[in-house]
C-alpha cells in the first residue's frame, strides 16, 4: 500500500485526541496560544456536506484568531468519493477521510461532528438526497449536535435557496442547518436529546459565500451587500510562526484521498458571510457582538477571569510552570461553576494546561497492538513531572476502578517512574468504528444512541491517573497505546485493538466465471492468539458446488496464516452470490475479515468487514489477451480484467513509446488520468499512432477542471459535468448495430441491470462527427445525455472515450459491465 509522508504538521495545544496519536508536546508559544482560548467563551460551528468541504482557513481564524471553539460538522464521512491514495473505497473509504478530518482539526484547532447520513454519491437535488438519507433523522442529527455544541454563531458552507443548482448533499446541508437554528431551542422538537443536552438558541446563522464571486471586483461592485460582512483571515501568530493561510493549508492538505494537497498562503485574504437568521450584529467586523465571551458570561466567572487574564497578560514564557498555583487555583473555581456546560469545557482546558505547564508526561502502554476480547496484555505505566512544583501520584487505576498501583509516589522533578503490570481486560466485543457495527440502509447509518454524531470508536482501554498537586486532586485518563521503534520513523504509536481469535479473507472480492469450469478459491485463515486449531468451511450459493466441504486448520503463533484451498464448480446458467468463510473454533464461529489502513498522514486502523467475495457465473467472450493500463487517479480495473483472463501490463507514461506498446491488443487509461498524470500532455502522437496502426485505445473518465491537456483525443471532444446519478435510470440503445454492442457479446438492456451508485459521471457535451454516441440516458426530470460511450475509428484502429463508472462496476461484479467492457477491448480483434 502506497503512504504519504507529510513534511510539517503543526499539532495546537486545543486539538483533539485520536486514536494511537503520539502525545503533544507543547512549546511555551503554544501553551500560551492555549490560555488565550481558554479565556475566550465563545463558540462557533461550521456544517456542510462532506470532508473536505469545510474552509479551513475560516475554522483557523474563528480557533486561532479569535479563540473560539470551533467544530465542524460533517453530514457524511465522504464513503462516496473517490480515493487518489489507494485502493479502499466505499466503507473504507469512509473510515480514512474519517481519520483525514481528524488530523484537519488537529491541525486548524478545531472539533469535530458528524451526523449518521451515508454518502451515497452525487446527488442532482435535495429532493432526492433527502428522500435517501431520511430527512427527519438527518435533522435529528443536526438539532443534536447543535444541542451538545452549543454554538453561538453557525455558518453554512452551502447556500439552502439553491435545489437542484449543485450537489443535491451540499444544498441539503444548508437546508438542515436552517432548518435546525429554529428547532434547537424547542424542547418538543427531538425531545430525546433536549433531554440530554438541554435547548439551545445560537445567536445568529450564516452562509460562507464563495471567496471567488467576492473576489472579483465587478461582481462584488454589483452585488446587494445588505447583509454581508467581511473579514481578513489572513492574520500572521507570531507565537506560532505561521500565517493563517499557512496553517488552512496544512490542514486542508490532510484530504490527502482526495488530492486536496494545498500551498500555503501569505498575507490578507478575506472571506465573506452572508447574514441569515438571528440577530445581525451592528460592528460589521464582529462575530459574536452581544455575546459576552469573557469569563462573565457565567456565574462566578469574574472571579476566574481575575486570576487568568492577568495570567495571559504577563505570560512567563520562561517558567510556564510558575503559573501551575494560579491555574490550580482557578481550576478549583471552576469545578464549582453552576453553568454545567462551560465546567465540563474549561476544566478539562485547565487540566491539559496545567499538565503541559509542568512537562507532567502520563502514558499507558501496552506490549501488544492487540489482545482478543477478555485478553491480557503486559501494560507499562510511565509518569514524570518536569517542575519544581510537587506532584503526587496517588493511584492508578482502570475504568472499572480496579488498582493497579497501591504506593503513593512522589514525582520529583525530572525523575521518571516506570511501572509494569498485567491486564485482564473485561471488554467483551471487537474494535471497529462504530456505524459499521450495524447494517444500515442506502442512506442512514446505524448507531447506538450514545455515539450518534460522535467522529470515531474510543479505545478499548482507559487508564487513570489520579495525581494531587498542592491541595487540588483530579483525574487524568489516558488511553492505552502501544508503540515501537521504527528504524526509520523512529517512535511509531498504533492503537490497541480488540480483535478476534481468527480472521479469514479470500483476496480476490469478485471472482468471475465466464464458463462453467471450476476454479480455486483460496482462503486465508489468520490466527488472532497463540495455538489455535478448528475447521473451516466456504458457505455458497444455491446451485454452486463447493468441495471439500470442510478443513482443518491449526496455527501456532498469533498472526500466523494458512492457506486453504476449495474448488467451486458454478451452474451452469447465469448465477451471482457470495462465497463466504466461516471458521469454528469450538463452539464459536468467525466470520470476518481483517483489513489493514496503513498511511503516514493518519493512524493505523484496523477495520473488521464481512469475509467475502462475490462469485458471478456470466456467459462472456473476449478477443485479444494484451492490456496495456495507464494508472490514473487509482482503481481496480487491470486486476478486475484479470479475473476474466485478460493479461495485463501496467505502463509508465513517462516511459511510453511506438515501439514498447505496438504488440498490445488494447490500452486502457485510468480514471482521471488526464487530471494526475502529467506525462500524458506530452504522449498523444505516440498513442495516437498505436490506435492508428489497428490498436484500441479506452479512455475512462476525467473531470473537466485541471486537465494536463485538453487535447486527449484524434478528434474535437470537449467534457462536461454532465452525469447520470441514478444507477437505475432507463438506458437507450443509440447504435444496435455498431461492433461494440455486438461482438463478441451481444449487448442488450439486461446487461445495465444491477449497476451501483451511478450510471457515470463526467460525460462529454461536445463531439467531431467521428465519433459515434452509443447510449443514451438520464435522471428523472433532466435532459437526456448521449456522451456516455463514444467511439471513433482513426485509422485501422478505434478511440473510446467513456464516461461509464466502470471503476464502481466491475470491482462490484456487475456482469453487464463485464460483457460491455470486454467488448470496448475487442473492437481492433
Amino acid at each position: 500500500m502506497r503512504k504519504y509522508y507529510v513534511s510539517l504538521l503543526i499539532v495546537l495545544c486545543t486539538a483533539l485526541s485520536s486514536l494511537a496519536q503520539k502525545p503533544s508536546r507543547p512549546t511555551a508559544s503554544e501553551l500560551y496560544h492555549d490560555l488565550q482560548k481558554l479565556n475566550f467563551l465563545g463558540s462557533a460551528m461550521y456544517i456542510a456536506a462532506h470532508p473536505d468541504d469545510e474552509n479551513t482557513r475560516l475554522i483557523s481564524w474563528l480557533s486561532n484568531d479569535i479563540k473560539a471553539r470551533t467544530a465542524y460538522l460533517s453530514l457524511t464521512r465522504g464513503d462516496g468519493g473517490q480515493n487518489l491514495i489507494g485502493p479502499e473505497i466505499r466503507e473504507l473509504l469512509g473510515v480514512i477521510r474519517t481519520q483525514e478530518l481528524l488530523a484537519a482539526r488537529r491541525t486548524d484547532g478545531g472539533e469535530q461532528f458528524f451526523t449518521r447520513a451515508v454518502d451515497f454519491g452525487y446527488s442532482k437535488h435535495s429532493d432526492e438526497t433527502l428522500a435517501i438519507w431520511n430527512r427527519q433523522e438527518v435533522l435529528g442529527d443536526v438539532v443534536r449536535a447543535i444541542r451538545k455544541f452549543k454554538p453561538d454563531v453557525i455558518i453554512n458552507r452551502f447556500d439552502h435557496r439553491t435545489p437542484g443548482a449543485t450537489h443535491g448533499h451540499h444544498t441539503s446541508s444548508g437546508m438542515l442547518s436552517y432548518d435546525a437554528f429554529d428547532l434547537v431551542g424547542d424542547a418538543t422538537q427531538y425531545p430525546e436529546t433536549a433531554k440530554t443536552y438541554g435547548t439551545w438558541q445560537p445567536k445568529r446563522l450564516f452562509f460562507n459565500n464563495y471567496w471567488s464571486f467576492f473576489n472579483d471586483p465587478e461582481r462584488r461592485a454589483n452585488a446587494d451587500m445588505t447583509n454581508i460582512v467581511e473579514f481578513n483571515t489572513g492574520t500572521y501568530y507570531s507565537s506560532l510562526g505561521l500565517s493563517n493561510g499557512e496553517i488552512a493549508s496544512l490542514s486542508r492538505s490532510m484530504h490527502k484521498s482526495q488530492g486536496f494537497g494545498s500551498t500555503g498562503r501569505r498575507g490578507d485574504q478575506s472571506e465573506w458571510l452572508e447574514f441569515l437568521k438571528g440577530d445581525f450584529q451592528k460592528k460589521r467586523t464582529n462575530l459574536f457582538e452581544g455575546i459576552d465571551t469573557s469569563w462573565s458570561r457565567v456565574k462566578g466567572g469574574d472571579a476566574i477571569g481575575a486570576i487568568l487574564v492577568p495570567l495571559e497578560e504577563n505570560f512567563n514564557f520562561e517558567d510556564p510552570a510558575a503559573m501551575i498555583p494560579s491555574l490550580l487555583h482557578a481550576y478549583e473555581m471552576v469545578r464549582n461553576l453552576e453553568d454545567a456546560h462551560w465546567r465540563e469545557i474549561k476544566s478539562k482546558q485547565l487540566e491539559k494546561l496545567i499538565l503541559d505547564c509542568g512537562g507532567i508526561f502520563l502514558e499507558a502502554v501496552s506490549n501488544t497492538n492487540s489482545i482478543n476480547p477478555k485478553g491480557s496484555y503486559e501494560l507499562t505505566l510511565e509518569a514524570i513531572n518536569r517542575s519544581d512544583y510537587s506532584v503526587t501520584l496517588v493511584s492508578v487505576t482502570n475504568e472499572q476502578g480496579d488498582k493497579l498501583l497501591d504506593s503513593i509516589v512522589s514525582l520529583r522533578n525530572n525523575k521518571r517512574f516506570n511501572f509494569s503490570t498485567t491486564i485482564n481486560s473485561s471488554r467483551t466485543t471487537n474494535s471497529a468504528p462504530y456505524w459499521l457495527n450495524a447494517k444500515g440502509s442506502l442512506g442512514m447509518y446505524q448507531a447506538p444512541e450514545a455515539l450518534v454524531g460522535v467522529p470515531e470508536t474510543a479505545a478499548p482501554e482507559t487508564i487513570l491517573f489520579n495525581l494531587i498537586m498542592g491541595r487540588t486532586q483530579f483525574t487524568v485518563e489516558r488511553e492505552v497505546v502501544y508503540k515501537y521503534n521504527d528504524p526509520v520513523k523512529g517512535e511509531v504509536y498504533q492503537p490497541l485493538e480488540v480483535l478476534p481469535e481468527v480472521t479469514t479473507s479470500i483476496t480476490e472480492k469478485v471472482i468471475i466465471f465466464p464458463g462453467s469450469e471450476a476454479k480455486e478459491v483460496v482462503v486465508e485463515v489468520v490466527a488472532g492468539r497463540d495455538n489455535i486449531n478448528g475447521t473451516l468451511q466456504l458457505n455458497h450459493p444455491d446451485g454452486w458446488k463447493v468441495s471439500p466441504q470442510q478443513q482443518l486448520f491449526e496455527l501456532e503463533n498469533k498472526g500466523a496464516s494458512q492457506k486453504l484451498s476449495f474448488i467451486v464448480t458454478p451452474p451452469d446458467i447465469q448465477s451471482e452470490g457470495y462465497l463466504r468463510p466461516l471458521a469454528s473454533l469450538g463452539s464459536n464461529f468467525y466470520d470476518k475479515e481483517l483489513v489493514s489502513i496503513d498511511y503516514d498522514h493518519i493512524p493505523f486502523q484496523r477495520v473488521l468487514m464481512p469475509s467475502e467475495s462475490k462469485v458471478v457465473r456470466i456467459d462472456i467472450q473476449k478477443k485479444g489477451d494484451r492490456i496495456g493500463y495507464i494508472n490514473g487517479a487509482g482503481d481496480a480495473i487491470p486486476e478486475n480484467l484479470g479475473y476474466i483472463g485478460y493479461d495485463v501490463t501496467t505502463l509508465d507514461p513517462a516511459t511510453i513509446t511506438s515501439e514498447k506498446i505496438k504488440d498490445f491488443d488494447a490500452i486502457v487509461v485510468g480514471i482521471r488520468a488526464y487530471n494526475t498524470v502529467p506525462e500524458l500532455a506530452f504522449k498523444k502522437e505516440v498513442l495516437m499512432d498505436y490506435v492508428k496502426n489497428g490498436g484500441v485505445m479506452v479512455v475512462q473518465y476525467n473531470t473537466n477542471r485541471r486537465l494536463v491537456t485538453e487535447d486527449l483525443a484524434p478528434y474535437h471532444l470537449q467534457l462536461s459535468r454532465d452525469r447520470v446519478t441514478d444507477e437505475h435510470s432507463e438506458v437507450t440503445i443509440l447504435a444496435p448495430d455498431h461492433p461494440v454492442l455486438n461482438n463478441p457479446n451481444k449487448i442488450g438492456q439486461a446487461d445495465f441491470n444491477g449497476w451501483v451508485q451511478e450510471r457515470g459521471l463526467y460525460f462529454p457535451n461536445e463531439w467531431d462527427d467521428a465519433f459515434t454516441p452509443i447510449l443514451a440516458m438520464n435522471d428523472k426530470n433532466y435532459p437526456e445525455t448521449r456522451g456516455s460511450l463514444l467511439v471513433a475509428s482513426h485509422g485501422n484502429g478505434y478511440y473510446v472515450y467513456t464516461g461509464l463508472s466502470f471503476f464502481r462496476e466491475l470491482p462490484a461484479g456487475v456482469s453487464g459491465a463485464y460483457r460491455l467492457f470486454a467488448n470496448l477491448l475487442s473492437l481492433g480483434n
